[in-house]
Protein backbone atom coordinates (compact mmCIF):
# COMPACT_ATOMS: atom_id res chain seq x y z
CA UNK A 1 0.00 0.00 0.00
CA UNK A 2 1.60 3.33 -1.07
CA UNK A 3 1.96 5.45 2.04
CA UNK A 4 4.03 8.59 2.61
CA UNK A 5 5.09 9.65 6.08
CA UNK A 6 4.63 13.42 6.25
CA UNK A 7 4.23 15.84 9.14
CA UNK A 8 4.15 12.98 11.62
CA UNK A 9 1.37 10.98 9.97
CA UNK A 10 0.93 8.44 7.19
CA UNK A 11 -0.93 9.53 4.05
CA UNK A 12 -2.27 6.93 1.64
CA UNK A 13 -1.77 8.00 -1.98
CA UNK A 14 -1.96 6.64 -5.51
CA UNK A 15 -0.02 7.60 -8.62
CA UNK A 16 -0.73 6.97 -12.28
CA UNK A 17 -0.04 8.29 -15.77
CA UNK A 18 2.88 9.99 -17.48
CA UNK A 19 3.74 13.56 -18.33
CA UNK A 20 4.00 16.67 -16.22
CA UNK A 21 3.36 16.22 -12.48
CA UNK A 22 -0.17 16.95 -11.26
CA UNK A 23 -1.41 16.89 -7.67
CA UNK A 24 -5.17 16.28 -7.44
CA UNK A 25 -6.72 17.30 -4.11
CA UNK A 26 -10.16 15.84 -3.53
CA UNK A 27 -13.19 17.16 -1.71
CA UNK A 28 -15.11 16.65 1.51
CA UNK A 29 -15.01 13.03 2.64
CA UNK A 30 -12.74 12.00 -0.25
CA UNK A 31 -11.70 8.34 -0.07
CA UNK A 32 -9.80 6.65 -2.90
CA UNK A 33 -11.57 3.37 -2.18
CA UNK A 34 -14.75 4.85 -3.65
CA UNK A 35 -15.00 4.04 -7.35
CA UNK A 36 -15.08 5.49 -9.91
CA UNK A 37 -12.77 8.31 -8.83
CA UNK A 38 -10.25 10.76 -10.26
CA UNK A 39 -8.00 7.97 -11.50
CA UNK A 40 -10.76 6.74 -13.80
CA UNK A 41 -10.93 10.04 -15.69
CA UNK A 42 -8.86 11.87 -18.32
CA UNK A 43 -6.51 13.66 -15.90
CA UNK A 44 -4.72 10.43 -14.94
CA UNK A 45 -4.07 9.76 -18.63
CA UNK A 46 -2.81 13.27 -19.41
CA UNK A 47 -0.40 13.74 -16.49
CA UNK A 48 1.78 11.98 -13.94
CA UNK A 49 -0.92 12.33 -11.30
CA UNK A 50 -0.85 11.83 -7.55
CA UNK A 51 -3.94 11.94 -5.38
CA UNK A 52 -4.36 10.93 -1.77
CA UNK A 53 -6.66 10.47 1.19
CA UNK A 54 -6.35 13.60 3.30
CA UNK A 55 -5.74 13.41 7.04
CA UNK A 56 -8.74 12.01 8.87
CA UNK A 57 -10.07 10.23 5.78
CA UNK A 58 -9.84 6.91 3.99
CA UNK A 59 -6.68 4.92 4.60
CA UNK A 60 -4.66 7.86 5.91
CA UNK A 61 -4.00 8.50 9.60
CA UNK A 62 -6.70 10.12 11.67
CA UNK A 63 -4.87 11.94 14.47
CA UNK A 64 -6.98 12.71 17.51
CA UNK A 65 -6.68 16.48 17.50
CA UNK A 66 -8.19 19.47 15.66
CA UNK A 67 -7.15 20.01 12.04
CA UNK A 68 -6.56 23.35 10.32
CA UNK A 69 -6.56 24.37 6.68
CA UNK A 70 -2.86 25.12 7.09
CA UNK A 71 -2.35 21.50 8.18
CA UNK A 72 -4.02 20.25 5.01
CA UNK A 73 -1.93 22.56 2.81
CA UNK A 74 1.29 21.56 4.53
CA UNK A 75 0.38 17.88 4.10
CA UNK A 76 0.00 18.45 0.36
CA UNK A 77 3.37 20.21 0.10
CA UNK A 78 5.09 17.52 2.17
CA UNK A 79 3.57 14.75 0.04
CA UNK A 80 4.95 16.41 -3.08
CA UNK A 81 8.38 16.66 -1.50
CA UNK A 82 8.26 13.01 -0.41
CA UNK A 83 7.77 11.99 -4.04
CA UNK A 84 10.60 14.16 -5.32
CA UNK A 85 8.39 16.85 -6.79
CA UNK A 86 9.67 20.40 -6.41
CA UNK A 87 6.69 21.79 -8.33
CA UNK A 88 3.50 20.49 -9.87
CA UNK A 89 0.25 21.55 -11.40
CA UNK A 90 -2.52 21.45 -8.81
CA UNK A 91 -6.21 20.69 -9.25
CA UNK A 92 -8.35 21.18 -6.15
CA UNK A 93 -12.01 20.18 -6.18
CA UNK A 94 -14.53 21.58 -3.67
CA UNK A 95 -12.83 21.24 -0.24
CA UNK A 96 -9.70 20.30 -2.18
CA UNK A 97 -9.89 23.71 -3.85
CA UNK A 98 -9.80 25.33 -0.43
CA UNK A 99 -6.70 23.30 0.41
CA UNK A 100 -5.21 24.26 -2.96
CA UNK A 101 -5.73 27.94 -2.18
CA UNK A 102 -3.82 27.56 1.08
CA UNK A 103 -1.14 25.53 -0.69
CA UNK A 104 -0.65 28.24 -3.31
CA UNK A 105 -0.42 30.87 -0.56
CA UNK A 106 1.77 29.00 1.93
CA UNK A 107 3.99 27.23 -0.63
CA UNK A 108 3.81 29.35 -3.79
CA UNK A 109 6.93 27.86 -5.38
CA UNK A 110 5.32 24.42 -5.33
CA UNK A 111 2.44 25.35 -7.67
CA UNK A 112 2.97 25.71 -11.41
CA UNK A 113 -0.60 26.16 -12.64
CA UNK A 114 -3.71 26.02 -10.47
CA UNK A 115 -7.28 24.86 -11.08
CA UNK A 116 -9.88 25.65 -8.42
CA UNK A 117 -13.05 23.69 -9.15
CA UNK A 118 -16.37 24.36 -7.38
CA UNK A 119 -14.53 25.90 -4.44
CA UNK A 120 -14.95 28.97 -2.24
CA UNK A 121 -12.65 31.43 -0.45
CA UNK A 122 -14.70 31.99 2.69
CA UNK A 123 -14.81 35.31 4.47
CA UNK A 124 -16.23 38.27 2.59
CA UNK A 125 -15.81 36.37 -0.67
CA UNK A 126 -18.42 33.80 0.28
CA UNK A 127 -18.36 30.39 1.91
CA UNK A 128 -19.50 27.07 0.50
CA UNK A 129 -22.50 25.22 1.90
CA UNK A 130 -22.11 24.80 5.71
CA UNK A 131 -21.74 21.02 5.93
CA UNK A 132 -20.71 21.35 9.56
CA UNK A 133 -24.28 22.40 10.37
CA UNK A 134 -25.85 19.17 9.10
CA UNK A 135 -23.62 16.68 10.92
CA UNK A 136 -26.73 15.24 12.55
CA UNK A 137 -28.08 14.10 9.17
CA UNK A 138 -27.03 10.69 7.89
CA UNK A 139 -27.86 8.31 5.08
CA UNK A 140 -31.05 8.98 3.15
CA UNK A 141 -31.97 12.09 5.15
CA UNK A 142 -28.64 13.70 4.34
CA UNK A 143 -28.83 12.76 0.65
CA UNK A 144 -32.34 14.20 0.33
CA UNK A 145 -31.29 17.41 2.03
CA UNK A 146 -28.24 17.92 -0.20
CA UNK A 147 -29.63 16.93 -3.60
CA UNK A 148 -31.24 20.31 -4.46
CA UNK A 149 -28.07 22.10 -3.35
CA UNK A 150 -25.76 19.86 -5.35
CA UNK A 151 -27.69 20.82 -8.49
CA UNK A 152 -30.27 23.57 -8.14
CA UNK A 153 -32.29 22.16 -11.05
CA UNK A 154 -33.13 19.12 -8.90
CA UNK A 155 -35.89 20.72 -6.87
CA UNK A 156 -39.11 19.10 -5.63
CA UNK A 157 -40.78 19.51 -9.00
CA UNK A 158 -37.89 17.76 -10.73
CA UNK A 159 -37.94 14.94 -8.17
CA UNK A 160 -41.65 14.42 -8.75
CA UNK A 161 -41.23 14.41 -12.52
CA UNK A 162 -38.20 12.10 -12.45
CA UNK A 163 -38.84 9.57 -9.66
CA UNK A 164 -36.48 6.88 -10.94
CA UNK A 165 -33.55 9.28 -11.43
CA UNK A 166 -34.24 10.86 -8.04
CA UNK A 167 -34.34 7.48 -6.30
CA UNK A 168 -31.02 6.54 -7.89
CA UNK A 169 -29.41 9.78 -6.71
CA UNK A 170 -30.66 9.30 -3.17
CA UNK A 171 -29.48 5.69 -3.09
CA UNK A 172 -26.02 6.70 -4.27
CA UNK A 173 -25.80 9.55 -1.79
CA UNK A 174 -26.99 7.43 1.12
CA UNK A 175 -24.36 4.72 0.87
CA UNK A 176 -21.13 4.67 2.87
CA UNK A 177 -19.50 1.25 2.57
CA UNK A 178 -16.89 2.19 5.15
CA UNK A 179 -19.16 3.54 7.87
CA UNK A 180 -18.22 2.29 11.30
CA UNK A 181 -14.47 2.18 10.73
CA UNK A 182 -12.48 3.36 13.77
CA UNK A 183 -11.99 7.12 13.67
CA UNK A 184 -13.91 7.59 10.42
CA UNK A 185 -16.71 9.77 11.78
CA UNK A 186 -14.33 11.76 13.99
CA UNK A 187 -11.91 12.42 11.13
CA UNK A 188 -14.72 13.51 8.82
CA UNK A 189 -16.06 15.91 11.44
CA UNK A 190 -12.61 17.41 12.00
CA UNK A 191 -12.39 18.06 8.27
CA UNK A 192 -15.73 19.88 8.37
CA UNK A 193 -14.61 21.94 11.37
CA UNK A 194 -11.45 23.03 9.52
CA UNK A 195 -13.55 23.78 6.44
CA UNK A 196 -15.87 26.00 8.49
CA UNK A 197 -12.88 28.20 9.41
CA UNK A 198 -11.58 28.50 5.84
CA UNK A 199 -10.93 32.11 4.82
CA UNK A 200 -8.41 33.08 2.16
CA UNK A 201 -10.37 36.02 0.77
CA UNK A 202 -8.04 38.84 1.84
CA UNK A 203 -4.98 36.83 0.72
CA UNK A 204 -6.14 35.63 -2.70
CA UNK A 205 -4.43 38.57 -4.42
CA UNK A 206 -1.10 37.03 -3.32
CA UNK A 207 -1.58 33.92 -5.50
CA UNK A 208 1.00 34.07 -8.28
CA UNK A 209 0.30 30.82 -10.13
CA UNK A 210 -1.76 31.06 -13.33
CA UNK A 211 -5.24 30.11 -12.14
CA UNK A 212 -8.41 28.73 -13.66
CA UNK A 213 -11.64 29.05 -11.67
CA UNK A 214 -14.13 26.41 -12.82
CA UNK A 215 -17.71 26.11 -11.64
CA UNK A 216 -21.09 24.60 -12.39
CA UNK A 217 -23.89 26.89 -13.52
CA UNK A 218 -26.33 25.16 -11.18
CA UNK A 219 -24.14 24.68 -8.13
CA UNK A 220 -25.89 25.49 -4.86
CA UNK A 221 -22.90 24.45 -2.73
CA UNK A 222 -20.15 26.60 -4.27
CA UNK A 223 -22.24 29.35 -5.78
CA UNK A 224 -21.58 30.80 -9.27
CA UNK A 225 -21.37 34.30 -7.85
CA UNK A 226 -18.65 33.10 -5.48
CA UNK A 227 -16.65 31.82 -8.44
CA UNK A 228 -16.98 35.23 -10.06
CA UNK A 229 -15.72 36.99 -6.93
CA UNK A 230 -12.72 34.65 -6.65
CA UNK A 231 -11.82 35.21 -10.28
CA UNK A 232 -11.85 38.95 -9.66
CA UNK A 233 -9.63 38.63 -6.61
CA UNK A 234 -6.85 36.39 -8.01
CA UNK A 235 -4.59 38.32 -10.42
CA UNK A 236 -5.11 37.19 -14.01
CA UNK A 237 -7.46 34.35 -13.09
CA UNK A 238 -9.63 32.84 -15.81
CA UNK A 239 -13.25 31.88 -15.15
CA UNK A 240 -15.21 29.09 -16.86
CA UNK A 241 -18.70 27.79 -16.16
CA UNK A 242 -19.95 24.38 -17.23
CA UNK A 243 -23.30 22.64 -17.57
CA UNK A 244 -23.86 21.03 -14.22
CA UNK A 245 -24.03 21.52 -10.50
CA UNK A 246 -21.43 20.73 -7.86
CA UNK A 247 -20.51 17.60 -9.82
CA UNK A 248 -20.09 19.46 -13.11
CA UNK A 249 -16.84 17.61 -13.85
CA UNK A 250 -18.92 14.44 -14.19
CA UNK A 251 -21.95 16.11 -15.78
CA UNK A 252 -20.14 18.09 -18.49
CA UNK A 253 -17.36 16.32 -20.40
CA UNK A 254 -16.03 19.65 -21.65
CA UNK A 255 -14.95 20.58 -18.11
CA UNK A 256 -11.98 18.25 -17.68
CA UNK A 257 -10.90 18.84 -21.27
CA UNK A 258 -10.79 22.57 -20.54
CA UNK A 259 -8.74 21.99 -17.41
CA UNK A 260 -6.23 19.83 -19.31
CA UNK A 261 -5.91 22.48 -22.01
CA UNK A 262 -5.30 25.17 -19.38
CA UNK A 263 -2.66 23.10 -17.57
CA UNK A 264 -0.87 22.28 -20.82
CA UNK A 265 -0.31 25.89 -21.89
Amino acid sequence: MPVATVNGLSLYFERAGTGEPLLFISGTGGDLRNKPNQFDGPLAKAFDMISYDQRGLGRSDKPDRPYTMADYADDAAALMESQGWDRAHVVGVSFGGMVAQELALRHPRRVRRLVLACSSPGGAGGASFPFHEIGHLEGEARAKHLTPFSDTRRDDAWASANPDAYAKLIAMGSTDPFAGEPGRREGAMRQLEARADHDTWERLAQITAPTLIAGGRYDGIALPETQERMAGQIPGAELRFFEGGHLFMVQDRAATAAMIAFLNR
